[in-house]
């Protein structure tokens, strides 16, 4: 429960782009709570400051994006067991006075598999491609579920050497050159790289030499299919977009703040769906 109930936030630099407003606003409507959800830009130089001083401001909370997801981890003075797996913080809430940090990625992750592709941790081994933030939290997840093994493959090696290192038994760096050789027995294919992003029509790896039973899934959202995702489909696979672990990651953050535990509904994923076809 929320010390405050009235006041949150998310913040980034840039921020305009962001659909947290649109996610929370949906909720605090629907919910008829009488509080609000904003937007702040603040740039990194200011962002210990502007942490310092969300008491203050009459904050309950808030929601942390890039760039300062990292440096909300460093300055949080309680850290949940996922902020501290992944090494970044997404999400802020007061704890006893104190400033905590969570990391509603990896939920957000396994909750939209859940909805979109019941039984997903047991279709492994799973491959990521990319070794960055959100690489993190998708690996988090799937050992969080019981995913055996789970091969990164990241264009620099070295990156996914150390996530591997990171998280230890069962996780294994590669080349991206060496998803020829993996493709065909991989059950879970997550990308969380740019490609496919904004129109580009680049596909990381070719799916259509995976197996049957596998699902592909890619947590890039604009647009809502990719043309990894679209290749995938052709080829007969279950897919799964990126939208829900969006929606899902927003999930926790609104319960701390306001004391409810929203849900994410088909008239919601509509809002946000309506809200990327117009470009805004």
């Amino acid at each position: 429960m929320a010390e405050s109930a009235s006041k949150a936030f998310v913040v980034g630099h840039p921020i305009a782009h962001s659909r947290s407003p649109k996610i929370h606003g949906f909720w605090l409507k629907q919910y008829g709570i009488a509080g609000s959800y904003e937007p702040v830009d603040v740039a990194p130089a200011d962002f210990p400051a502007f942490l310092s001083g969300l008491r203050q401001a009459g904050f309950a909370g808030g929601n942390v994006t890039i760039p300062h997801k990292e440096a909300a981890w460093a300055l949080a003075e309680l850290r949940d067991e996922a902020a501290e797996a992944i090494g970044a913080v997404n999400t802020l809430w007061f704890e006893g006075g104190r400033l905590a940090g969570g990391n509603t990625d990896a939920h957000g992750f396994a909750a939209n598999l859940d909805e979109y592709a019941p039984g997903w941790a047991r279709n492994g081994p799973a491959m990521v491609l990319g070794a960055g933030g959100a690489a993190r939290a998708v690996i988090h997840a799937c050992l969080q579920r019981g995913v055996r093994e789970v091969r990164i493959l990241n264009r620099t090696p070295g990156r996914a050497q150390e996530l591997a290192d990171r998280f230890g038994a069962g996780v294994s760096a590669h080349p991206l050159a060496a998803a020829a050789e993996f493709l065909p027995g991989t059950g879970l294919l997550v990308n969380t790289t740019s490609l496919g992003m904004h129109g580009n029509s680049e596909i990381p790896v070719d799916p259509s030499v995976m197996p049957d039973r596998a699902i592909v899934t890619d947590i890039v959202y604009v647009p809502l299919e990719t043309p990894l995702l679209a290749a995938a489909r052709t080829r007969g696979l279950k897919t799964v977009d990126g939208l829900g672990m969006l929606l899902h990651q927003a999930v926790p953050g609104f319960e701390r703040w306001f004391g409810i535990r929203p849900q994410v509904t088909p008239e919601l994923r509509a809002l946000v769906v309506a809200d990327l076809d117009a470009g805004a």
